[in-house]
């Protein structure tokens, strides 16, 4: 399978990010990783951008060196950080940061892309936010952010759907991931009590939250806009024994 389309995966290089981006050129895309460091793996179509995103000036250098060099039709933006914090010792710098990396940067790389994508009437804008911006302990900072993200996707959804541009939101839940582990222990009781809490019993893999965003990147998918696909084994329902 061969497309003409070109996808930014911020934070293309481990974890969710690199799981994407595999998709993507499986699927015959070309892949720029925005990342702070290069991929572990290669592909003839895979290009890397070393970029550190809470830098907002070296973000958007790097958004108009993409865009000046690929005609980007994809931007996912995966990248974020969750720095957790109980509510008495949140930093304002800590909010400031998440609130660059998770919406600052989104809003400069989708200026940059945004010329070519409504010169060609096509477009797919996918954040990826989380399970936890419906709430959970230790996450002010990243709840704000993440949650924000929805209510700025739901904006973008409307203006941009004239110019066939779909912007929608990815959600996971519990990831088995680099950035899980930094909070959870590997193999703790505390991991394995995260799992029996997950109404399907298990963590989630970065392969189940990677269909999601090909499904809102697929060029066919251009009646669905606007919307946010929790993929959390259904954590976000909520669940009650009796």
């Amino acid at each position: 399978m061969s497309t003409s389309h070109t996808a930014i995966v911020t934070g293309g290089s481990a974890g969710i990010g690199a799981e994407i981006s595999r998709q993507l050129l499986a699927a015959g895309y070309t892949v720029v990783s925005m990342a702070r460091r290069d991929p572990d793996f290669t592909h003839a179509n895979l290009h890397s951008v070393k970029v550190d995103l809470l830098d907002a000036t070296a973000t958007k250098e790097a958004a108009d060196q993409v865009a000046g060099q690929f005609k980007v039709s994809h931007l996912i933006h995966n990248a974020g950080v969750i720095w957790p914090h109980l509510l008495e010792d949140v930093g304002l710098d800590e909010l400031q940061g998440l609130t660059q990396i998770h919406l600052g940067s989104a809003i400069t790389l989708a200026q940059a892309c945004l010329p070519h994508m409504k010169e060609q009437n096509f477009g797919r804008i996918v954040l990826m936010s989380s399970r936890g911006a419906l709430g959970l302990q230790t996450r002010t900072a990243y709840s704000a952010t993440k949650s924000g993200m929805i209510g700025m996707a739901r904006t973008w959804a409307l203006e941009l759907a004239p110019k066939g541009i779909t912007v929608n939101v990815v959600a996971p839940g519990p990831i088995q991931t680099d950035m899980f582990y930094d909070v959870v222990e590997a193999g703790s009781d505390r991991e394995a009590n995260i799992a029996k809490g997950i109404p399907v019993q298990r963590l989630g893999r970065a392969d189940d939250v990677a269909r999601a965003v090909m499904f809102f990147s697929d060029p066919a998918n251009s009646f669905v806009t606007g919307q946010t696909l929790y993929v959390c084994g259904g954590a976000s329902i909520g669940s009650i024994t009796i």
